[in-house]
């Protein structure tokens, strides 16, 4: 199975921080208010659950939850929110794929734009990077048990797997990604259930300049309110320092 991406490992440590400190309630909450528009009934809506069970996660509290579904299924007025994919390219030639959420358009768009060109990367058009990474469901778990955990995971359907220490991020097929979380949820406590994309092949980082350049890259994508997720194909090599 695949080894764990060290750039994995610092983007989940801190999204949990990010979580903790309250800073993710704006995005989690859009991203309620996306997956209610396809059904304002978690258990018939999985992509609604998914997104439910990341707010609470976060410990957003329950009347937030609640108006975000009312908001995406129309039922409480609102700007309508927009979802909508960029790509582009950063230091070292890395490809970048951002999902943004959005009521402002032309907002995101600058916003993003900004944020690539100032940390030595630019935007590009649409497709330009797309073809380097392929759409997967990605469930990711904190267990000391690596060994078991992963036997559970091919049992359940996972296309692959990969380890690091204590947290098993799990790939499945993106219409599999509901079977296989609900199959491992009766063991293990999911700690992110979601889809993603996940690149064909990795550009690795060798040099602690570079690799400064491409997290203040990602970090400045990850810290506006317009993007709710962010993926890429570098990876850090053991050793560089971060």
């Amino acid at each position: 199975m695949s080894g764990h991406s060290k750039w994995h490992s610092i983007k989940h440590k801190k999204g949990a921080a990010d979580a903790k400190r309250g800073k993710e309630f704006t995005k989690l909450g859009n991203m309620i208010a996306i997956a209610a528009r396809e059904g304002a009934d978690p258990e018939t809506n999985f992509k609604l659950r998914l997104a439910i069970d990341k707010a609470k996660g976060a410990n957003v509290p329950n009347a937030n939850i609640e108006k975000a579904v009312l908001r995406g299924s129309g039922q409480l007025e609102g700007e309508q929110l927009q979802e909508i994919v960029y790509e582009g390219y950063g230091p070292g030639g890395i490809a970048v794929i951002v999902e943004a959420t959005t009521d402002n358009k032309n907002r995101a768009y600058s916003d993003i734009r900004a944020a690539f060109s100032k940390n030595g990367g630019n935007v590009a058009e649409s497709g330009a990077v797309a073809y380097q990474f392929d759409r997967r469901g990605i469930i990711t778990i904190d267990s000391p048990d690596v060994e078991t955990l992963t036997l559970a995971a091919i049992d359940a359907g996972a296309l692959d797997i990969a380890e690091d220490e204590d947290t098993v991020t799990i790939y499945t097929d993106p219409k599999e990604l509901a079977q296989v979380t609900d199959k491992l949820a009766a063991v293990y406590e999911i700690a992110s259930s979601e889809l993603g994309f996940v690149p064909q092949n990795v550009i690795m980082i060798e040099d602690s300049s570079t690799a400064g350049k491409v997290i203040r890259l990602m970090n400045a994508l990850d810290e506006l309110d317009d993007v709710s997720n962010t993926f890429s194909n570098f990876d850090i090599a053991e050793g560089v320092e971060v």
